[in-house]
């Protein structure tokens, strides 16, 4: 029996303009799993580990001017 998938909510950077074009970064959270994908290619998602993500944030926020 195959259970049936969650419903994922995608939040857009607050970078973004939100209007058509604008490419950004959106990510997703389903409990155990982060999601992530760009939204010019919203059929390509990767699923990093929370580890991954909390390094990546933390080499983005350092890199900040």
């Amino acid at each position: 029996m195959r259970r049936p998938m969650k419903q994922v909510h995608w939040q857009k950077s607050s970078f973004s303009g939100g209007g058509d074009g604008d490419t950004c970064i959106e990510l997703s959270d389903t409990g155990p799993h982060l999601h992530l994908r760009e939204s010019e290619d919203p059929g390509a998602e990767l699923q990093p580990s929370v580890t991954a993500i909390s390094h990546l944030l933390r080499a983005l926020k350092a890199a900040r001017p």
